[in-house]
């Protein structure tokens, strides 16, 4: 019991020591929370005071730059008006600096109008006491004055129209010798035949066929008159026109090294040698502008320019012609101080007209320079090669070079064969003239000239139709040209029947 006692005792000692220090502790914090408290409002205190204390001086800046500003504006508006009352000022001297401007003109008016009077005055009294007017006296002293220096003038005139003469010819022949002794190029006459060679005196009679049917068949796919016997060894090709000389040639050529030769194998090599030909065509032309150095030209332009090669102007190969202007046009214009490109670019394709003539109407150069416009070459070159002949007045040195070198390419000996172009002409004509007539599907002027084929659509013409035609044709030819001895004139009318076996 005693021990339960003492227990209770013991543990209410202790409570009350806790208690008493629980106490001791929280007045502790009670004083420290209170000196925090005032220390506190002691920097609150200080920091209000330190805000009004900037307040006001932000307020005494603020006022102090607002009668900095009002002053300057005070000084501005002073200013403006000191300005405005100049300007007044200025405004009244110049209202009356033109008073008295105005005043000076009608003084100065008068003053004209006063030495108007005197000296027409004074020329009514010179007439007078002269006897002549004015223009009279002016046409007598421009007489006078003419008789006195016209031989003066006349000589001096001679001497000056001599000395440009001789140094203008002197120079041209030096430029143009020059440049011809630079440029020494071969000159090939294309004739109207062409001959090929063969290996084996045989082939001759398979060439021809079973009762000329080969040969036939060839010389209409083609056009050409092919002579087999005329020369020993060889095969001769007969035709104006160089193209269908060559397709004819090349077709030849493939159906020996073939072997198998028959009409409708003619027909078929005929077709690929035409298009070797085209080919042959656009290389041509490729090479000649390589050859000169001209770039830039466009496609439709080179192969015109390629087809050339087949094409002869009084028997000068027209490609060979266009190239050797180009050389030569080059070495001028550089002489000169001239455009080289586009004189040597208008050079080379001057006479690409003629690749046409027989399409369009029209001279070829004019035909040129319609074709270089339309397919984009420049226009001072379409001009230069248009205005390359006399019927045309050349406006530019580059079309003056191109129609000099033109002239030196073509006039010297030898250059071209008038009778050759005369019989290139003749065939084109006799041609023209059995293509005009309806109904006709193509024609070949053959034998030199001395017949032509027409081959009729059978479809448009009949038998009887064919014979009339033939001798429309003939009546036509009698009536348009002339011609020596007489013409054959043989209508072909043939209906092809076509069937394949599957």
């Amino acid at each position: 019991m005693l021990e339960a006692v003492l227990a209770v005792v013991g543990l209410l000692v202790g409570f009350g020591a806790n208690a008493a220090i629980t106490k001791q502790r929280m007045g502790s914090a009670e004083e420290k929370a209170k000196k925090e408290l005032e220390k506190a409002k002691k920097e609150a205190a200080k920091l209000v005071a330190d805000a009004k204390e900037e307040s006001a001086k932000a307020v005494e800046e603020t006022r102090k730059e607002e009668q900095t500003r009002r002053k300057e504006l005070k000084d501005l508006e002073q200013r403006l008006v000191s300005r405005e009352e100049a300007l007044d000022k200025k405004l009244d001297e110049l209202d009356k600096r033109n008073e008295a401007l105005r005043k000076n003109e009608d003084e100065v008016e008068e003053l004209k109008n006063e030495i108007r009077a005197i000296r027409s005055k004074q020329q009514d009294k010179l007439e007078k006491i002269a006897k002549l007017s004015k223009q009279e006296a002016a046409d007598k002293l421009m007489q006078m004055t003419e008789r006195d220096i016209k031989n003066d003038l006349m000589g001096l005139i001679n001497k000056l129209q001599n000395e440009a003469r001789d140094n203008a010819e002197e120079q041209a022949a030096l430029i143009i010798t020059t440049a011809m002794e630079r440029m020494a190029s071969e000159v090939t006459a294309e004739r109207t035949v062409t001959s090929l060679k063969l290996e084996d005196e045989e082939m001759k009679g398979r060439i021809i066929g079973k009762e000329g049917r080969n040969i036939q068949a060839l010389q209409r796919a083609t056009g050409v008159d092919i002579m087999v016997d005329d020369t020993p060894g060889y095969i001769v090709f007969s035709s104006f026109d160089p193209v269908r000389r060559e397709v004819a040639k090349q077709t030849l050529e493939m159906l020996m090294k073939d072997g198998r030769i028959h009409p409708g194998r003619i027909e078929e090599v005929v077709e690929k040698a035409q298009k070797n030909v085209e080919k042959d065509v656009i290389r041509a032309g490729e090479d000649a502008a390589r050859e000169v150095g001209v770039i830039g030209i466009p496609k439709e332009i080179l192969h015109l320019l390629g087809e050339l090669k087949y094409r002869t102007s009084y028997g000068q190969n027209v490609l060979k012609h266009s190239t050797e202007m180009a050389h030569i046009a080059g070495m001028i214009a550089e002489e000169i101080g001239a455009d080289v490109k586009t004189a040597k670019y208008a050079a080379l394709v001057h006479d690409i007209g003629k690749a046409l003539t027989h399409k369009i109407e029209g001279k070829h150069h004019h035909i040129s320079g319609e074709i270089l416009r339309k397919y984009g070459a420049p226009e001072e070159v379409a001009l230069a090669a248009e205005q390359h002949h006399d019927d045309v007045e050349a406006t530019s040195t580059e079309a003056l070079i191109v129609r000099t070198v033109d002239a030196i390419s073509a006039a010297r000996p030898g250059a071209r064969n008038i009778s050759a172009e005369n019989f290139a002409e003749r065939m084109k004509d006799l041609e023209n003239v059995a293509n005009s007539f309806s109904g006709v599907d193509k024609s070949y002027a053959i034998s030199a000239g001395r017949e032509v084929r027409i081959f009729v659509r059978p479809e448009n013409i009949d038998d009887l139709s064919a014979i009339k035609l033939a001798r429309d044709v003939a009546n036509k030819i009698e009536s348009t040209m002339q011609y020596p001895g007489t013409i054959k004139v043989n209508v072909i009318r043939e209906t092809r029947a076509v069937e394949f076996a599957k």
